[in-house]
């Protein structure tokens, strides 16, 4: 004989202590080992609303702290101002509320990044070259170390242009950040997918920082730590870009000793004339 349990819909703990009439049929009879199933899944997921909720608690704290040390440093140098305006220099000042500004605006600009990351339609998605990309996407930049291209054309990929761009510029802002002589962009095709990636031959990151690194303020206690770059959200924002395509992102170790991030894509579909780019890996 099986052994039952029974999972009424009487709500638990009845204050009056009345007892289940036999006959209810809004019982559902369950085998002992599905019922402890269920309070196993039912266990499971509190315990992952509880990381979530977690998460999202450490991720207001440290939104709010980002935000709020470059206004606290406003107010005090307009304060300053105020309180002593014959000894303010005023271009000094404006200066240094400026940086402040931007610093604001780039934190902000990547909150809505990350908040608007996959919402976007497909409809908005064209056809691109990703060479291109990677040639207009570099155009404008002032490299602050020397930049190599290994660029194979017709890697056609579905992207919204301008997100693209963004993801290869805070890869190109983190490499560059700690690259010691230089950087190597590279495109290419492998299998079905188009991948991007960015290297640079500084101190490189040790494989138990990896994962965290792309988490929304993360922060190393190497030397690729945030006190040489922004708030800690640049790879934040280029890992949830590269999802919104469908693709992955990742790091290793760069064959010039420093770290390498490796974006792969999908494909938008054959390369004109059919068949695989003759430089395409398998």
């Amino acid at each position: 004989m099986s052994v039952m349990c029974r999972l009424s819909h009487t709500p638990v703990g009845d204050p009056a202590g009345r007892a289940r009439d036999p006959r209810d049929h809004n019982e559902i009879a369950l085998p002992v080992e599905a019922a402890e199933s269920v309070l196993e899944q039912l266990a499971a997921a509190r315990i992952e609303l509880d990381r979530t909720a977690e998460r999202q608690r450490r991720f207001l704290a440290d939104a709010s702290h980002e935000l709020l040390t470059p206004l606290a440093g406003l107010r005090t140098q307009l304060e300053e101002a105020r309180l002593h305006p014959g000894d303010t220099d005023l271009a000094e000042l404006v200066d240094h509320t400026l940086r402040d500004v931007d610093r604001l605006q780039a934190i902000v600009s990547d909150l809505l990044v990350l908040a608007k990351a996959g919402t976007r339609p497909v409809h908005e998605r064209r056809r691109a070259d990703l060479a291109e990309l990677v040639r207009t996407g570099v155009s404008s930049r002032a490299p602050r170390a020397p930049m190599l291209f290994r660029l194979v054309p017709g890697v056609v990929i579905h992207a919204v242009e301008h997100e693209i761009h963004r993801l290869l510029g805070n890869l190109l802002d983190n490499a560059q950040r700690h690259a010691r002589s230089r950087v190597l962009v590279e495109v290419l095709q492998v299998g079905a997918h188009a991948e991007i990636s960015v290297s640079d031959d500084g101190d490189g990151i040790a494989e138990a920082d990896r994962d965290r690194l792309f988490e929304p303020f993360s922060r190393l206690d190497e030397s690729r730590c945030r006190s040489r770059g922004g708030p800690g959200l640049g790879l934040a924002v280029a890992r949830e870009i590269v999802r919104a395509h469908g693709g992955t992102i990742g790091v290793e170790d760069a064959p010039e000793g420093g770290a390498r991030f490796v974006v792969r894509l999908p494909l938008a579909g054959p390369l004109p004339g059919g068949g695989r780019h003759p430089h395409a890996r398998a």
